[in-house]
């Protein structure tokens, strides 16, 4: 089935261009026209940028914003914030799964990402045992983004052990547990399910050095020869301490070293590099996936993005924890902690592009469509068509243009300047508002009245 876009301005891969005539089928653009003029039944909007990828999402977790913000301990960090987390899953069953997925993949189209990379470790139920499907978890997201439009790269996680070492799991990590051929099973479930579909890919997700020894990483990647690699690597002092005790290096120095790191790969967080790491992964050709909202509410510390920019590193954002979901804030947030650790202005603009909105932008739609490996975040034949719709009629954009737009969206308006959002050739978002967000709250609250009676 065709359809036609007609936009008065668009950022493309050459430029801001005028008057951009899309013809869209099955979800993936097949011809952009510039200075065109508009037809009787186009999709007309003003003022379009391409979707933003998030490279890094546990949908779950969006149910547990704001539960975690107490003084637990007078050493409160990412540990203690996980032991939330886990007490947190006790409760949690398939239904209440979904329905939160969706409601952050609503959220996320909203606040302009158009496809998410679902790093998914919930494999079994609020016992331990693994479901009749053992995909049953991973499915529900499937289910969610469908709901909702929002493309999708599913990522199931590989979890064996609870710290270096082959430690046994502890009790918060029994849902994650899998072995070998129980994660294959749950990749090629998903992959039957999800194949040949437009906005549709599956990877794996060995999760850290942490939870999978290196003899079974090397495996894993011997039976996954294809398709995106996500892992957690030196999100912590402490797990970059461990990892040196146990195995002689650094994190993302033993990734690099012995994993074989390529474009395949999606090094998420990589918050405590030195300078060689940074250069090396730089060079990999890995993607850096960078969380600045929750990095900076758990207190991880901040990645050398002014660094491993220089170095011609790769790198995208996403949500995480989805503490707070705003594509235009975690752009915001990660030029922020630059600014304030360099302690200057403009950290990750050039001379050639001297934009800082959209330097961050360009940078992060394409790391993040090569994290999470599809034709996506351009507004170009054959990509998705994702595209997001700001309101240029809202004071703050009412006398911008070109990337001073992209600036003033990311260090000034945030959520609010977003007007509508097109997903795979579909609108989702209308007057900042999701299509199904009636019903999707509704089942959202359920979930929470039911976590908390």
């Amino acid at each position: 089935m065709n359809s036609f876009f007609f936009f008065q301005s668009a950022l493309l891969p050459s430029g801001w261009q005028s008057n951009v005539r899309i013809q869209v089928r099955d979800q993936i653009i097949e011809s952009v026209t510039v200075q065109a003029l508009p037809s009787a039944g186009d999709i007309v909007e003003a003022l379009v940028v391409p979707g933003m990828p998030n490279l890094h999402s546990h949908a779950f977790q969006r149910a547990l914003a704001g539960l975690a913000e107490r003084l637990g301990s007078t050493d409160d960090d990412f540990w203690s914030w996980r032991d939330v987390m886990y007490r947190f899953l006790q409760r949690l069953e398939a239904d209440d799964l979904e329905a939160i997925a969706a409601y952050a993949y609503a959220d996320m189209l909203e606040a302009g990402f158009t496809s998410v990379a679902e790093f998914h470790y919930l494999h079994r139920d609020v016992r331990g045992r693994l479901y009749a499907n053992p995909a049953e978890l991973a499915l529900r997201h499937l289910a969610a983004a469908d709901a909702t439009g929002i493309g999708l790269t599913l990522l199931p996680v590989f979890y064996e052990t609870g710290d270096f070492g082959g430690a046994p799991p502890g009790l918060g990590q029994l849902r994650f547990i899998t072995d070998q051929d129980t994660f294959a099973q749950i990749v090629a479930a998903a992959r039957s399910r999800m194949a040949g579909a437009p906005g549709r890919n599956v990877g794996i997700a060995p999760h850290s050095l942490r939870a999978v020894t290196a003899q079974r990483l090397q495996a894993l990647l011997r039976d996954h020869p294809a398709g995106p690699v996500h892992i957690h690597a030196a999100e912590q002092i402490r797990e970059v301490s461990d990892c040196l005790a146990h195995y002689g290096l650094r994190p993302v120095e033993w990734l690099l070293e012995k994993a074989g790191v390529d474009q395949r790969w999606c090094v998420v967080h990589a918050t405590h590099l030195t300078d060689s790491e940074t250069s090396r992964l730089a060079r990999s050709g890995a993607v850096a996936g960078l969380c600045p909202i929750t990095e900076a509410n758990l207190g991880d510390g901040i990645f050398p993005t002014s660094a491993y920019r220089e170095a011609m590193g790769r790198w995208g954002i996403g949500t995480d924890s989805n503490i707070a979901i705003d594509a235009a804030a975690e752009l915001r947030q990660l030029e922020y902690a630059q600014r304030l650790s360099r302690g200057r202005r403009n950290t990750l603009a050039s001379v050639q592009q001297p934009s800082t909105g959209r330097a961050v932008y360009d940078l992060a739609t394409a790391g993040g469509a090569r994290a999470l490996g599809m034709p996506i975040g351009a507004i170009a034949p054959g990509h998705r068509a994702d595209f997001v719709a700001l309101d240029c009629h809202h004071p703050d954009l009412a006398t911008r243009s070109a990337d001073t737009v992209l600036d003033t969206w990311i260090f000034a308006g945030g959520r609010s300047l977003i007007r509508s959002v097109i997903a795979g050739g579909t609108p989702v978002v209308q007057a900042g508002c999701h299509r199904h967000r009636y019903g999707i709250n509704k089942a959202y609250l359920r979930v929470l009245r039911s976590l908390t009676a």
